[in-house]
């Protein structure tokens, strides 16, 4: 959810199932959100994730059946808390989870921020570096912004007309 809808996570683990989910358990073409930071409205398109957030509600409706004590399928929330399901997990649980994977995955860097950022750079350079886009995408209000945010410094920008030919 975070690398495709470009979310801070502090707004990804507020997300509630109705947010994404028809009451049929169908995704929903777009979420309507308001970012947490910034106050500002966003409009996510699902259908990139559809596939994964319908895997994810039949993984969380058998791991309900499976464990029926434990009402996480039934929780509102998206990412719901397995200890306490009438909250969603927190920051520090999203971290640890983050961290474990990067261990399997063997990379030491994977952090809370980490999708956010992936999915930003890899729409900024698989759209032709469509800035506009990665700013819309980000909720950020300028262009400077977003690409201080990319890492795109004054020494990247020169690194990258180093390697255009202007003949």
């Amino acid at each position: 959810m975070g690398k495709a809808t470009l979310l801070r996570v502090s707004d990804v683990l507020k997300l509630k199932k109705s947010d994404v989910y028809d009451y049929d358990g169908s995704v929903k073409r777009n979420a309507y959100t308001i970012d947490k930071k910034t106050k500002k409205r966003n409009v996510l398109y699902l259908k990139p994730v559809v596939k994964d957030l319908q895997e994810y509600y039949d993984w969380l409706e058998k791991w309900q059946k499976d464990h029926p004590a434990q009402q996480v399928f039934t929780s509102e929330w998206l990412f719901p808390s397995f200890t306490n399901p009438d909250k969603h997990i927190d920051r520090k649980r999203y971290y640890m989870i983050m961290h474990r994977v990067g261990e399997i995955l063997n990379i030491p860097y994977l952090g809370t921020h980490t999708m956010r950022k992936t999915g930003a750079f890899k729409v900024y350079e698989q759209t032709n570096h469509n800035i506009g886009l990665v700013m819309k995408l980000l909720n950020h209000s300028s262009e400077e912004v977003t690409l201080t945010y990319l890492g795109l410094d004054q020494e990247t920008r020169e690194h990258i007309l180093d390697t255009i030919n202007f003949d």
